[in-house]
């Protein structure tokens, strides 16, 4: 098999719990708008089924026969409206999940390539990795493809950009959408599910991890290498992942 050169990293609900910051920002965004829209846990957990912002709320307003209709421009800045609320949000303080700074220099150290990969619009991107400290060689976000998650455009264009062969790397993902865009890619996937996710299917995964793991809290491993153990994520077990992904 071919060596370990790429990790590919999903943002939201993987680098760090941030849906929750996200709900609040849509809910005030609506607010000041004056529409009379409110989405709670169930509404958006329904909602994250749909990938993009403006995606989500075109979605939501065309299915809500009280709300009124809106251009695709007005959607527009009711989103850019949203993405400044979550960014002055995120300057309160937000720690990645367990595991991934460590794992992210790990990967590093070794000269593996680091991408990340994500439906979320470059602004929130931009501002998310500036809260959190973290940096990677290739970010692709938003609009930069035509069809988003879980179509597999963004893990090829990813794989063509370093280029590299899907076996060649591995993707840390927190969604089912997620999972079936790098799975259609051909990439073996690690799942770290989050928040939102915990009871989706990931049976095409490599692995499912309740989070990446510290040395002194490792993780539960719920499918995958080492199945109703605990480990934590390291190169080594990315290695296992993509053996048990090619079996």
């Amino acid at each position: 098999m071919v060596g370990l050169k790429a990790l590919f990293f999903d943002l939201d609900g993987t680098l760090a719990e941030t849906e929750e910051l996200h709900r609040w920002a849509f809910n005030q965004a609506f607010q000041e708008a004056g529409l009379p829209v409110f989405w709670d846990r169930a509404t958006y957990k329904d909602l994250l089924w749909v990938t993009g912002g403006k995606e989500r709320i075109r979605h939501f307003l065309d299915g809500c026969p009280a709300c009124p209709s809106l251009s695709q421009e007005e959607v527009a800045r009711l989103h850019r409206r949203k993405n400044t609320l979550y960014a002055l949000a995120l300057r309160e303080g937000l720690a990645p999940r367990p595991g991934v700074r460590r794992l992210l220099e790990e990967a590093r150290a070794a000269g593996l390539r680091l991408g990340l990969v994500t439906t979320t619009s470059p602004e929130n991107a931009e501002v998310l990795l500036e809260a959190l400290g973290l940096r990677f060689d290739l970010v692709l976000a938003g609009d930069v493809v035509p069809r988003k998650k879980p179509d597999p455009a963004l893990y090829l264009l990813a794989l063509e950009r370093f280029g590299l062969e899907p076996q060649e790397a591995v993707v840390v993902e927190d969604s089912r959408n997620g999972l079936l865009s790098a799975h259609r890619a051909g990439i073996p996937v690690l799942v770290t599910p989050s928040l939102y996710t915990q009871d989706q299917d990931y049976r095409e995964a490599g692995a499912v991890l309740e989070h990446l793991g510290e040395p002194g809290e490792p993780a539960l491993v719920l499918r995958g290498p080492g199945q109703g153990g605990r480990r934590v994520v390291d190169l080594g077990y990315l290695e296992e992942v993509r053996e048990w992904s090619s079996t």
